[in-house]
């Protein structure tokens, strides 16, 4: 039997106070900013395009409990530590329980890593004293984006965009043998673009907020410019066409990335940032008017019978839940961090050491223990889902989950609250990938985030009694 033709359709939305602010947190020239273990250079010799940091609130009485999601453009914490102590005083400072912050890295490879300063390494001097005005000006948009607060709509549509393309592909050099990180025609990305749109009650465009899966790695180890990546690119596009800011979420990314990649070229990721903003003003131009929905309201004889769909108004849901959850994942059995410290200092290989540097910090991060407690967060925002963590999940995560709840438009998000390593599908533990080596999970570990993730969005659903009030 054939299931029933639904009569009206709407966007997923949440009516609430909302704010947005923005801030520059564009480095010096000369700090540190090697990211690549290819790169021939330490410091950043030029700017491509301003880092930015934007912070939207939302709450539902102008004197509630606020949500707060922080869009910085910055690459990865070096070690969850480092991302705990700036947590500690952005919480303190806006008087906010750790679920009700999410602070969201776009992800860019060319910026400085999120670090304590090294003496060892050039330009890392800079690093402090970036780093405390990058908290500083976090602080100081989250007091203005709450104080500018409005009545507000925010709702979501879903859009496609080809930028994002599959990147493991089986080395042509030794086929069957290992899989290299880099475009493989035969791959079948995910290719969902969320749009959110925040408008006052009367129309009026606030923000555009772009959910989309793909690695800024245009820009590799020739690049010797500070940049946003493709994201500086679609912001200037959408904002020239909207006149009001756009923010980046970074989705399920882990396997994801442009076909053309890994270049010095900057043109190439401003291309890449245009192609991703006009999909996302594609998909801005096919939504409803703000609160309404589109329903069918009879047939009208015309020769043909003619099925008349009209706008109507509708009540927005005004539901803001915050909540954190945490599953077990199994940890490798690496050399302890003074072991692998021992290896980098032996090491001659500037891309060994490189790599080595990043697996000790991990590796002093997580302890000496099998398993690591991942923490999770979820925000119900009326009708949708926002849910993440601080790893870098395969899109088969966001993919899932969104089979699962058909009718709930679900934001993923990698690289929030942290950051540690990947979460590959368990069946490419066997493959020698650099997503495997890389990650300090062992083989399950997306598995068990995917069951979990799936338990949280449906509390999330629940008069949960951990929601945020204000009532």
């Amino acid at each position: 039997m054939q299931s029933p033709v639904r009569l009206s359709r709407q966007h997923a939305g949440v009516a609430a106070w909302i704010g947005i602010a923005r801030v520059d947190i564009t480095p010096p020239v000369g700090i540190y900013a090697r990211n690549w273990g290819a790169a021939l250079h330490d410091v950043a010799e030029s700017i491509h395009r301003p880092l930015q940091l934007t912070v939207m609130t939302s709450v539902q009485q102008l004197d509630g409990e606020p949500l707060v999601l922080i869009d910085a453009d910055l690459g990865w914490w070096k070690t969850p530590q480092v991302f705990a102590s700036v947590q500690r005083r952005l919480l303190e400072a806006a008087d906010l329980e750790p679920a009700q912050l999410i602070f969201a890295l776009t992800h860019t490879h060319a910026g400085p890593p999120l670090m304590e300063p090294d003496e060892s390494l050039p330009g890392a001097d800079k690093i402090g004293p970036w780093m405390e005005q990058v908290v500083a000006s976090a602080i100081g948009a989250i007091r203005e984006a709450r104080q500018q607060a409005v009545a507000a709509v925010l709702e979501w549509h879903v859009g496609r965009c080809g930028l994002a393309a599959y990147r493991d592909l089986d080395d042509p050099a030794a086929p069957g043998r290992r899989l290299i990180c880099g475009y493989n025609p035969a791959g079948q990305p995910d290719d969902t673009l969320l749009l959110g749109r925040v408008t006052t009650r009367d129309g009026r465009l606030l923000a555009t907020l772009v959910n989309y899966a793909c690695h800024p790695t245009t820009l590799a180890w020739d690049n010797r410019a500070i940049s946003p990546d493709f994201i500086g690119a679609m912001r200037e596009t959408m904002q020239r066409q909207t006149g009001v800011p756009a923010l980046f979420l970074q989705g399920a990314s882990g396997e994801l990335g442009p076909r053309y990649q890994y270049v010095g070229n900057t043109s190439v990721a401003d291309q890449h940032g245009r192609q991703l903003a006009f999909a996302a003003l594609a998909t801005l131009e096919d939504m409803q008017p703000p609160a309404e929905r589109l329903v069918y309201t009879g047939t009208v004889e015309s020769g043909a019978p003619l099925a008349v769909w009209q706008h109507q108004p509708r009540d927005l849901p005004r539901q803001l839940r915050a909540h954190t959850g945490v599953v077990s994942l199994p940890l490798k059995d690496w050399p302890t961090a003074a072991e692998l410290e021992q290896q980098r200092a032996a090491t001659g290989d500037r891309a060994l050491e490189e790599r080595l540097r990043r697996k000790r910090d991990i590796r002093r991060a997580l302890g000496d223990g099998a398993e690591y407690d991942l923490s999770i967060w979820v925000w119900r925002l009326g009708e949708a889902v926002l849910i993440g963590t601080c790893c870098e999940a395969y899109s088969c995560w966001q993919q899932e989950l969104r089979r699962r709840f058909p009718d709930l438009t679900v934001i993923c998000m990698n690289l929030i609250n942290g950051s540690i390593g990947y979460l590959p599908p368990q069946s490419l533990y066997a493959q020698d990938l650099y997503q495997v080596w890389q990650t300090p999970f062992d083989r399950g570990s997306l598995e068990r985030l995917t069951e979990v993730s799936a338990e949280l969005i449906a509390l999330s659903l629940t008069a949960d009694p951990r929601r945020l009030e204000p009532v």
